[in-house]
């Protein structure tokens, strides 16, 4: 007998860096899970939302950079830049190694 086949939570690993480093910023206490809740809650109810687990954690990426933009955590434009350079490397890495910035 085989054993089960293990259940995938994160499609990406990016997916499970986003929720690892949200659990993170709790610890820290950055945020209350209140405020986190209703940050999600916004993005899943949102008129972007079509279901399914891409865009679940798409709308798990926009709560996160929303709060700590709110939260005083990163500025506006730093994560614009942030978010342009990984895009830049991840364009320019050929596949299959890994991106670097």
């Amino acid at each position: 007998m085989n054993p089960p086949e293990p259940v995938r939570v994160f499609d990406e690993p990016w997916q499970a860096q986003a929720f690892a480093l949200t659990i993170e910023l709790h610890k820290q206490g950055r945020f209350t899970w209140t405020e986190w809740a209703a940050a999600l809650s916004t993005q899943l109810h949102g008129p972007d939302h079509g279901g399914g687990g891409e865009r679940y954690y798409a709308a798990w990426l926009a709560a996160l950079e929303t709060l700590t933009v709110a939260k005083g955590l990163v500025d506006t434009p730093a994560l614009a830049t942030r978010k342009a350079d990984w895009a830049h490397a991840y364009e320019n890495t050929p596949h299959g190694r890994p991106v670097a910035l």
